[in-house]
């Protein structure tokens, strides 16, 4: 066990030595969307944790993406903390935000927590307008400023801030892959899939099922916390128009793209939310650059992806192969 964590422990120092290195040799456009997609991965691997692993069926992501966004920023402009501490606080803000949700999930199932979530989705990002601390409908700043000196001396005086948030992102990514891989591998991951798969057998055999699910629902918020948090250091800001309802279902889309229980396969579900926008612009610039393709084509394109996901690999393309092999 020791060597093959030590083992996985290489791998993944090894994806991340790569991909910061890649960092210097691709252009800008490229490197902000390697950041979006690795903030990506958190959000829908915070999804995969909790519908795949425990169960739990959320629409409201979006809006924890929020609370971690909020807090984040709101932390490091008034408390002056450091970003990676403000990042923290952030999801630390999420997970409470998660626990409270998650003591009325655990007493829900199917619609009705799907509904529950959903609320939230719609409501929560809207607050902010009430409140003068939040910016209102313009937001709040958000600026880590540039990369520490002594990486930018190391890796060259072309160090941008796109990079810097890049390097970030990625590293943040790996960590959170890193955790999850880690958790599902302990009594907690054996205890959630228990949950899922018969949660009448899992009663029996001593399982705690609303704490089990409670757990889920603020690991996996604390998570998603994280995100919006990396979310509004790419966007510069953290404002209800970051993180609306789209954002939730968006997330959940990604989710399915990739597998609900496949938690590698939050690489390809983010990879193709960030392709689909920049697919669609490149249509409606050859089709003359009509706004009316460029802003419903998206949704058109992720729709019908998620509908022939569900219908051909609804627990996505690897895990799909393998049943297919053992059978």
């Amino acid at each position: 066990m020791r060597k093959s964590k030590s083992l996985s422990a290489l791998i993944f120092l090894a994806i991340g030595l790569f991909l910061l290195g890649l960092s210097n040799f691709v252009d800008e456009l490229r490197v902000y969307q390697g950041a979006q997609i690795a903030v990506y991965v958190i959000a829908i691997s915070s999804i995969i944790l909790l519908t795949g692993y425990s169960g739990q069926i959320s629409l409201g992501h979006g809006a924890l993406m929020a609370i971690g966004g909020y807090a984040a920023v709101l932390s490091y402009t008034y408390w002056h903390v450091p970003f990676l501490i403000a990042f923290t606080i952030g999801a630390l803000a999420a997970a409470l935000g998660g626990f409270i949700l998650g003591m009325a999930a655990a007493r829900l199932s199917g619609p009705y927590l799907a509904g529950t979530t959903l609320a939230l989705a719609v409501g929560l990002p809207s607050l902010a307008n009430q409140f003068h601390i939040l910016g209102g409908e313009q937001g709040l700043s958000f600026d880590i400023g540039e990369a520490p000196k002594w990486i930018a001396n190391k890796t060259g005086g072309d160090f941008t801030q796109y990079k810097w948030f890049f390097w970030v992102s990625v590293v943040c990514a790996l960590a959170t892959i890193w955790f999850i891989k880690n958790l599902l591998q302990s009594r907690f991951g054996r205890t959630w899939r228990a949950v899922r798969g018969n949660p009448s057998a899992a009663a029996l055999s001593g399982i705690n099922i609303g704490r089990s699910k409670v757990l889920a629902f603020t690991v996996s918020s604390a998570l998603a916390g994280l995100a919006g948090a990396l979310l509004a250091m790419l966007l510069g800001l953290v404002a209800p128009m970051a993180f609306t309802l789209t954002l939730s279902f968006t997330i959940v889309t990604g989710a399915v793209l990739a597998g609900v229980t496949n938690l590698a396969g939050s690489i390809v579900g983010a990879v193709v939310l960030v392709v689909i926008p920049e697919f669609t612009d490149a249509v409606a610039t050859h089709l003359g650059g009509s706004e009316k393709i460029s802003a419903n084509l998206p949704g058109l394109i992720t729709s019908v992806l998620l509908i022939l996901t569900v219908i051909f690999a609804p627990n996505g393309p690897k895990l799909h192969k393998r049943k297919k092999a053992n059978n």
